[in-house]
Protein backbone atom coordinates (compact mmCIF):
# COMPACT_ATOMS: atom_id res chain seq x y z
CA UNK A 1 0.00 0.00 0.00
CA UNK A 2 2.80 2.42 0.89
CA UNK A 3 4.58 1.69 -2.40
CA UNK A 4 1.35 2.25 -4.31
CA UNK A 5 0.84 5.60 -2.59
CA UNK A 6 4.38 6.63 -3.45
CA UNK A 7 3.85 5.72 -7.12
CA UNK A 8 0.56 7.60 -7.26
CA UNK A 9 2.12 10.64 -5.65
CA UNK A 10 5.00 10.55 -8.16
CA UNK A 11 2.59 10.60 -11.09
CA UNK A 12 1.09 14.04 -11.80
CA UNK A 13 -2.66 14.17 -12.28
CA UNK A 14 -4.24 15.75 -15.33
CA UNK A 15 -4.64 19.11 -13.63
CA UNK A 16 -0.93 19.22 -12.75
CA UNK A 17 0.12 18.07 -16.23
CA UNK A 18 -1.75 20.93 -17.89
CA UNK A 19 0.35 23.42 -15.90
CA UNK A 20 3.68 21.90 -16.96
CA UNK A 21 5.82 23.61 -19.58
CA UNK A 22 7.13 21.63 -22.54
CA UNK A 23 10.62 21.48 -20.98
CA UNK A 24 9.13 19.99 -17.83
CA UNK A 25 7.12 17.47 -19.84
CA UNK A 26 10.28 16.40 -21.70
CA UNK A 27 12.04 16.03 -18.37
CA UNK A 28 9.14 13.98 -16.97
CA UNK A 29 8.85 11.70 -20.01
CA UNK A 30 12.59 11.16 -20.44
CA UNK A 31 13.21 9.80 -16.94
CA UNK A 32 13.40 5.99 -16.91
CA UNK A 33 12.24 4.00 -13.92
CA UNK A 34 15.71 3.19 -12.55
CA UNK A 35 19.35 4.27 -12.79
CA UNK A 36 20.53 1.25 -14.76
CA UNK A 37 18.04 1.92 -17.57
CA UNK A 38 19.01 5.58 -17.48
CA UNK A 39 22.72 4.79 -17.90
CA UNK A 40 22.01 2.29 -20.68
CA UNK A 41 19.85 4.79 -22.54
CA UNK A 42 22.55 7.47 -22.28
CA UNK A 43 25.20 5.01 -23.49
CA UNK A 44 23.25 3.89 -26.57
CA UNK A 45 24.57 6.63 -28.92
CA UNK A 46 28.16 5.90 -27.85
CA UNK A 47 27.70 2.17 -28.47
CA UNK A 48 26.06 2.83 -31.85
CA UNK A 49 28.82 5.27 -32.86
CA UNK A 50 31.56 2.76 -32.02
CA UNK A 51 29.70 0.01 -33.88
CA UNK A 52 29.39 2.25 -36.95
CA UNK A 53 33.17 2.85 -36.95
CA UNK A 54 33.89 -0.87 -36.43
CA UNK A 55 31.48 -1.76 -39.25
CA UNK A 56 33.25 0.60 -41.65
CA UNK A 57 36.75 -0.70 -40.94
CA UNK A 58 36.24 -4.41 -40.32
CA UNK A 59 33.18 -5.55 -42.29
CA UNK A 60 34.55 -6.73 -45.66
CA UNK A 61 33.38 -5.25 -48.96
CA UNK A 62 32.05 -7.22 -51.91
CA UNK A 63 34.50 -5.29 -54.12
CA UNK A 64 37.77 -4.99 -52.14
CA UNK A 65 39.23 -2.58 -54.69
CA UNK A 66 36.87 0.27 -53.78
CA UNK A 67 38.65 3.40 -52.54
CA UNK A 68 38.17 4.14 -48.84
CA UNK A 69 39.44 7.02 -46.71
CA UNK A 70 39.25 8.00 -43.06
CA UNK A 71 36.92 10.95 -43.64
CA UNK A 72 33.63 9.22 -42.80
CA UNK A 73 34.88 7.36 -39.70
CA UNK A 74 36.56 10.61 -38.60
CA UNK A 75 33.17 12.30 -38.85
CA UNK A 76 31.62 9.52 -36.75
CA UNK A 77 34.39 9.87 -34.17
CA UNK A 78 33.83 13.64 -33.91
CA UNK A 79 30.07 13.19 -33.46
CA UNK A 80 30.59 10.56 -30.78
CA UNK A 81 33.21 12.70 -29.02
CA UNK A 82 30.84 15.68 -28.93
CA UNK A 83 28.17 13.48 -27.37
CA UNK A 84 30.63 12.14 -24.79
CA UNK A 85 31.66 15.70 -23.85
CA UNK A 86 28.00 16.71 -23.50
CA UNK A 87 27.42 13.60 -21.39
CA UNK A 88 30.29 14.55 -19.06
CA UNK A 89 28.95 18.09 -18.73
CA UNK A 90 25.49 16.71 -17.95
CA UNK A 91 26.83 15.15 -14.74
CA UNK A 92 26.53 18.60 -13.16
CA UNK A 93 23.79 19.93 -15.44
CA UNK A 94 20.46 18.23 -14.86
CA UNK A 95 18.64 20.02 -17.69
CA UNK A 96 21.27 18.87 -20.20
CA UNK A 97 21.08 15.33 -18.85
CA UNK A 98 17.30 15.29 -19.27
CA UNK A 99 17.63 16.50 -22.86
CA UNK A 100 20.22 13.82 -23.61
CA UNK A 101 17.93 11.19 -22.09
CA UNK A 102 15.10 12.40 -24.29
CA UNK A 103 17.15 12.52 -27.50
CA UNK A 104 19.48 9.53 -26.99
CA UNK A 105 17.22 7.08 -28.93
CA UNK A 106 17.03 9.58 -31.79
CA UNK A 107 20.82 9.90 -31.97
CA UNK A 108 21.14 6.11 -31.86
CA UNK A 109 18.68 5.76 -34.72
CA UNK A 110 20.79 8.13 -36.87
CA UNK A 111 23.88 5.96 -36.32
CA UNK A 112 21.87 2.85 -37.21
CA UNK A 113 20.64 4.45 -40.44
CA UNK A 114 24.21 5.39 -41.38
CA UNK A 115 25.36 1.81 -40.76
CA UNK A 116 22.52 0.35 -42.82
CA UNK A 117 23.23 2.68 -45.74
CA UNK A 118 26.96 1.94 -45.60
CA UNK A 119 26.27 -1.80 -45.61
CA UNK A 120 23.86 -1.53 -48.55
CA UNK A 121 26.28 0.58 -50.62
CA UNK A 122 29.94 0.05 -49.78
CA UNK A 123 29.81 -3.40 -48.20
CA UNK A 124 27.26 -5.34 -50.26
CA UNK A 125 26.57 -3.10 -53.31
CA UNK A 126 22.84 -3.74 -52.99
CA UNK A 127 22.52 -0.05 -53.80
CA UNK A 128 25.09 0.43 -56.53
CA UNK A 129 26.88 3.27 -58.25
CA UNK A 130 26.37 5.76 -59.78
CA UNK A 131 23.02 6.50 -58.14
CA UNK A 132 23.97 5.44 -54.60
CA UNK A 133 27.52 6.46 -53.62
CA UNK A 134 28.69 5.39 -50.16
CA UNK A 135 28.95 7.96 -47.39
CA UNK A 136 32.75 8.26 -47.43
CA UNK A 137 32.61 8.93 -51.17
CA UNK A 138 30.04 11.70 -50.61
CA UNK A 139 32.20 13.32 -47.93
CA UNK A 140 35.26 13.21 -50.17
CA UNK A 141 33.30 14.87 -52.99
CA UNK A 142 32.30 17.63 -50.59
CA UNK A 143 35.91 18.07 -49.50
CA UNK A 144 37.18 18.21 -53.09
CA UNK A 145 34.64 20.92 -54.00
CA UNK A 146 34.59 22.75 -50.64
CA UNK A 147 35.36 26.23 -52.04
CA UNK A 148 32.56 26.04 -54.63
CA UNK A 149 30.14 24.66 -52.03
CA UNK A 150 30.98 27.47 -49.59
CA UNK A 151 30.36 30.02 -52.33
CA UNK A 152 27.04 28.35 -53.15
CA UNK A 153 25.96 28.41 -49.49
CA UNK A 154 26.73 32.13 -49.20
CA UNK A 155 24.85 32.82 -52.44
CA UNK A 156 21.80 30.89 -51.19
CA UNK A 157 21.85 32.64 -47.80
CA UNK A 158 22.11 36.05 -49.45
CA UNK A 159 19.12 35.34 -51.67
CA UNK A 160 17.14 33.70 -48.85
CA UNK A 161 17.54 36.48 -46.30
CA UNK A 162 17.07 39.28 -48.82
CA UNK A 163 13.66 37.91 -49.77
CA UNK A 164 12.83 36.87 -46.21
CA UNK A 165 13.57 40.24 -44.62
CA UNK A 166 11.71 42.20 -47.29
CA UNK A 167 8.70 39.87 -47.18
CA UNK A 168 8.70 39.70 -43.38
CA UNK A 169 8.83 43.48 -42.85
CA UNK A 170 6.13 44.16 -45.44
CA UNK A 171 4.02 41.31 -44.03
CA UNK A 172 4.20 42.65 -40.47
CA UNK A 173 3.26 46.17 -41.58
CA UNK A 174 0.43 44.94 -43.82
CA UNK A 175 -0.90 42.55 -41.19
CA UNK A 176 -0.92 45.16 -38.42
CA UNK A 177 -2.69 47.74 -40.56
CA UNK A 178 -5.19 45.26 -42.03
CA UNK A 179 -5.83 43.67 -38.66
CA UNK A 180 -6.60 46.95 -36.91
CA UNK A 181 -8.17 49.08 -39.66
CA UNK A 182 -11.15 47.62 -41.53
CA UNK A 183 -10.62 49.94 -44.50
CA UNK A 184 -7.13 48.56 -45.08
CA UNK A 185 -8.38 44.98 -44.65
CA UNK A 186 -11.04 45.69 -47.30
CA UNK A 187 -8.27 46.00 -49.93
CA UNK A 188 -5.83 43.43 -48.53
CA UNK A 189 -8.29 40.58 -48.04
CA UNK A 190 -8.90 39.90 -51.78
CA UNK A 191 -5.15 39.54 -52.38
CA UNK A 192 -4.89 37.02 -49.54
CA UNK A 193 -7.82 35.02 -50.91
CA UNK A 194 -6.33 34.98 -54.42
CA UNK A 195 -2.76 34.17 -53.39
CA UNK A 196 -3.66 31.70 -50.64
CA UNK A 197 -4.60 28.65 -52.76
CA UNK A 198 -1.77 29.24 -55.27
CA UNK A 199 1.80 28.18 -54.34
CA UNK A 200 4.17 31.12 -54.70
CA UNK A 201 6.51 29.10 -56.92
CA UNK A 202 3.73 28.94 -59.53
CA UNK A 203 4.44 32.56 -60.36
CA UNK A 204 8.13 31.86 -61.01
CA UNK A 205 8.03 31.61 -64.86
CA UNK A 206 6.07 34.87 -65.16
CA UNK A 207 8.22 36.72 -62.63
CA UNK A 208 11.50 35.56 -64.21
CA UNK A 209 10.35 37.02 -67.55
CA UNK A 210 9.16 40.34 -66.11
CA UNK A 211 11.95 40.88 -63.57
CA UNK A 212 14.96 43.05 -64.37
CA UNK A 213 17.29 40.19 -63.47
CA UNK A 214 16.99 36.64 -62.10
CA UNK A 215 18.11 37.63 -58.60
CA UNK A 216 15.36 40.22 -58.20
CA UNK A 217 12.78 37.79 -59.58
CA UNK A 218 13.81 35.16 -57.03
CA UNK A 219 13.73 37.75 -54.22
CA UNK A 220 10.16 38.64 -55.23
CA UNK A 221 9.04 34.99 -55.19
CA UNK A 222 10.63 34.34 -51.78
CA UNK A 223 9.32 37.60 -50.34
CA UNK A 224 5.80 36.88 -51.63
CA UNK A 225 5.62 33.60 -49.71
CA UNK A 226 6.92 35.19 -46.52
CA UNK A 227 4.60 38.18 -46.94
CA UNK A 228 1.53 35.96 -47.22
CA UNK A 229 2.32 33.86 -44.11
CA UNK A 230 3.32 36.84 -41.98
CA UNK A 231 0.39 39.02 -43.06
CA UNK A 232 -2.17 36.32 -42.37
CA UNK A 233 -0.67 35.54 -38.95
CA UNK A 234 -0.43 39.22 -37.99
CA UNK A 235 -4.06 39.86 -38.98
CA UNK A 236 -5.17 36.86 -36.90
CA UNK A 237 -3.19 38.11 -33.92
CA UNK A 238 -4.55 41.66 -34.19
CA UNK A 239 -8.13 40.42 -34.52
CA UNK A 240 -7.84 38.10 -31.51
CA UNK A 241 -6.78 40.75 -29.00
CA UNK A 242 -9.04 40.66 -25.95
CA UNK A 243 -11.40 43.70 -26.10
CA UNK A 244 -10.93 44.10 -22.35
CA UNK A 245 -7.33 45.17 -23.01
CA UNK A 246 -8.54 48.02 -25.22
CA UNK A 247 -11.16 49.06 -22.66
CA UNK A 248 -8.61 49.12 -19.85
CA UNK A 249 -6.15 51.16 -21.93
CA UNK A 250 -8.83 53.64 -23.00
CA UNK A 251 -9.87 54.05 -19.38
CA UNK A 252 -6.27 55.08 -18.66
CA UNK A 253 -6.41 57.64 -21.47
CA UNK A 254 -4.63 55.78 -24.28
CA UNK A 255 -4.87 57.31 -27.75
CA UNK A 256 -5.64 55.34 -30.91
CA UNK A 257 -1.97 55.09 -31.87
CA UNK A 258 -1.08 53.95 -28.33
CA UNK A 259 -3.74 51.24 -28.55
CA UNK A 260 -1.98 49.92 -31.64
CA UNK A 261 1.59 50.26 -30.34
CA UNK A 262 1.14 49.30 -26.69
CA UNK A 263 -1.84 46.92 -26.72
CA UNK A 264 -2.53 45.38 -30.12
CA UNK A 265 1.02 44.77 -31.38
CA UNK A 266 2.37 43.21 -28.13
CA UNK A 267 -0.70 40.94 -27.94
CA UNK A 268 -0.28 39.90 -31.58
CA UNK A 269 3.49 39.27 -31.28
CA UNK A 270 3.18 35.47 -30.72
CA UNK A 271 1.08 35.16 -33.90
CA UNK A 272 3.51 37.34 -35.83
CA UNK A 273 6.43 35.11 -34.88
CA UNK A 274 4.43 32.03 -35.87
CA UNK A 275 3.93 33.65 -39.26
CA UNK A 276 7.65 34.43 -39.56
CA UNK A 277 8.57 30.82 -38.72
CA UNK A 278 6.06 29.49 -41.26
CA UNK A 279 7.36 32.07 -43.72
CA UNK A 280 10.90 30.72 -43.37
CA UNK A 281 9.69 27.28 -44.49
CA UNK A 282 7.96 28.84 -47.49
CA UNK A 283 11.09 30.88 -48.24
CA UNK A 284 13.33 27.79 -48.20
CA UNK A 285 11.05 25.96 -50.63
CA UNK A 286 10.82 28.95 -52.95
CA UNK A 287 14.61 29.39 -52.81
CA UNK A 288 15.32 25.86 -54.03
CA UNK A 289 12.79 26.08 -56.87
CA UNK A 290 14.10 29.50 -57.93
CA UNK A 291 17.72 28.31 -57.95
CA UNK A 292 16.91 25.11 -59.81
CA UNK A 293 14.82 26.78 -62.50
CA UNK A 294 16.26 30.25 -62.88
CA UNK A 295 19.03 31.67 -60.69
CA UNK A 296 22.45 30.44 -61.81
CA UNK A 297 24.02 30.26 -58.36
CA UNK A 298 23.40 28.75 -54.94
CA UNK A 299 22.93 25.22 -53.68
CA UNK A 300 19.79 24.56 -55.72
CA UNK A 301 21.63 25.41 -58.93
CA UNK A 302 24.63 23.34 -57.80
CA UNK A 303 22.39 20.28 -57.24
CA UNK A 304 20.84 20.63 -60.72
CA UNK A 305 24.24 21.12 -62.32
CA UNK A 306 25.81 18.07 -60.69
CA UNK A 307 22.82 15.82 -61.38
CA UNK A 308 22.92 16.78 -65.07
CA UNK A 309 26.50 15.42 -65.18
CA UNK A 310 25.53 12.29 -63.18
CA UNK A 311 27.88 13.36 -60.38
CA UNK A 312 25.59 11.97 -57.70
CA UNK A 313 28.12 11.96 -54.87
CA UNK A 314 28.54 15.75 -55.22
CA UNK A 315 24.78 16.13 -55.61
CA UNK A 316 24.08 14.24 -52.37
CA UNK A 317 26.77 16.26 -50.61
CA UNK A 318 25.03 19.48 -51.64
CA UNK A 319 21.67 18.11 -50.48
CA UNK A 320 23.18 17.28 -47.07
CA UNK A 321 24.68 20.76 -46.85
CA UNK A 322 21.38 22.30 -47.92
CA UNK A 323 19.49 20.41 -45.20
CA UNK A 324 22.01 21.44 -42.54
CA UNK A 325 21.83 25.08 -43.68
CA UNK A 326 18.03 25.14 -43.46
CA UNK A 327 18.08 23.42 -40.06
CA UNK A 328 20.51 26.02 -38.67
CA UNK A 329 18.51 28.91 -40.16
CA UNK A 330 15.26 27.62 -38.61
CA UNK A 331 17.02 27.09 -35.28
CA UNK A 332 18.15 30.73 -35.30
CA UNK A 333 14.63 31.97 -36.12
CA UNK A 334 13.09 29.86 -33.36
CA UNK A 335 15.71 31.00 -30.84
CA UNK A 336 14.94 34.63 -31.68
CA UNK A 337 11.25 33.83 -31.23
CA UNK A 338 11.90 32.23 -27.83
CA UNK A 339 13.91 35.21 -26.61
CA UNK A 340 11.41 37.74 -27.90
CA UNK A 341 8.54 35.89 -26.20
CA UNK A 342 10.21 35.25 -22.84
CA UNK A 343 7.53 37.36 -21.17
CA UNK A 344 4.95 34.61 -21.78
CA UNK A 345 7.00 31.65 -20.57
CA UNK A 346 5.03 31.18 -17.39
CA UNK A 347 3.36 27.88 -18.29
CA UNK A 348 3.22 28.60 -22.02
CA UNK A 349 4.64 26.26 -24.59
CA UNK A 350 7.76 27.58 -26.33
CA UNK A 351 9.57 26.51 -29.47
CA UNK A 352 12.09 23.88 -28.42
CA UNK A 353 15.14 22.71 -30.51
Amino acid sequence: MDQEKELNSAKPNNRQTKKLTRDELIKLESKPRNKSKERFRLALPIIAGILAIVEYYFLPEVNPGLAKTNLYPGFLAILTSIYVIALLISIKNENLRDRLLYKAPRYTFIYVLLMIYDILTLKTSKLSLPYFPWIDMIFNSMKADDAFLAESVLSSLKLLFTGYIIGGVLGIITGILAGYFDKVNYWVDPFLKILGPIPTTTWLPVVMVLAINLFQGAVFIIGLGVWFSTTLAAITGMRNVDPAYYEAAQTLGATNSELVRKVAIPSATPNIFQGLIAGMSAACNALIVAEMLGVESGLGWYITWKSSWADYSSMYGAIILLALTFILVNMVIKQISNRALRWRNGGAIRWVI
